[in-house]
């Protein structure tokens, strides 16, 4: 599966980052951070399977996104690189250093474990359903019909971003609705494995999110046994978007540390 990718290269013998966003999203998710980092390093923004203009896939898996990184990797002549995951990014590349360590120079996980984590998203997937595509006429209706099941405006306003008119000005999703539903157990699993990673790995939470917690230390060290933590006060989840600065500032100092 070939998927879809934004290449922004700053110079030839740059650095490379891989950026990866989360479950409902896009490479677009984490512009912050590429724009923040675009002129150091050469950046690679990726859509998973079933998100962005990615294929959409009989089953989200993600030994299949891992895959379809190193396809990128070996296209672009990628040998190493630095990787940040957000949420279900952060499983990918987590995944991807497991089995890949050689080609990961420093790896970043933005709020989220190595865990099976419970179902959560039943509110955003009964909105979603809830867009009577065929019908709305404007973003708004759509956010009327998203909201009786997804009340946080914040989040409204996330999933909408994928909400667009085909050339037919058809209304479409641009993540696969009911793929994800269908796949959901997967991506809320995580595949128990001896492997290990022992390369400089950093794990960055919200200090008001849930989404790891102290009973997650053990999993994570057993997986990344260099692990370090950080915690941005007065951020959720989504902790790259509501303190980016902070983020950015956090990002930079790992990805300054020399690999052994």
């Amino acid at each position: 599966m070939s998927l879809h990718f934004k290449l922004s290269e700053a110079q030839k013998n740059s650095p490379w980052l891989v950026l990866v966003h989360g479950l409902f999203g896009s490479a677009d998710n984490l512009a912050g951070v590429k724009r923040h980092f675009e002129s150091t390093y050469n950046i690679i923004s990726i859509d998973l399977p079933d998100h962005g203009q990615s294929p959409w896939t009989d089953g989200f898996t993600l030994e299949a996104a891992v895959t379809g990184i190193v396809e990128i990797l070996d296209n672009n002549q990628v040998d190493k690189a630095a990787f940040l995951g957000h949420s279900l990014g952060g499983k990918v590349v987590m995944q991807f250093a497991l089995l890949n360590p050689d080609r990961v120079s420093h790896l970043i996980v933005a709020d989220i474990a190595p865990v099976k984590y419970s179902h959560s998203h039943q509110a955003v997937f009964d909105g979603l359903k809830n867009v009577p595509l065929d019908t709305i006429s404007d973003r708004k209706e759509a956010q009327t019909a998203l909201s009786e099941y997804v009340k946080e405006p914040g989040v409204q306003q996330f999933l909408l971003k994928s909400l667009y008119q085909t050339e037919n000005s058809e209304w479409q999703w641009r993540f696969n609705v009911d793929g994800l539903i269908e796949s959901y157990s997967r991506i809320l699993d995580w595949p128990q494995s001896n492997l290990t990673f022992e390369g400089i790995t950093l794990f960055i939470k919200g200090a008001e999110s849930d989404y790891i917690n102290n009973s997650y230390r053990k999993e994570i060290a057993k997986y990344f046994p260099r692990a370090k933590a950080h915690i941005i006060e007065g951020t959720g989840h989504w902790l790259h978007a509501e303190k980016p600065s902070i983020f950015n500032a956090i990002v930079a100092r790992t990805l300054e540390k020399a690999t052994s």
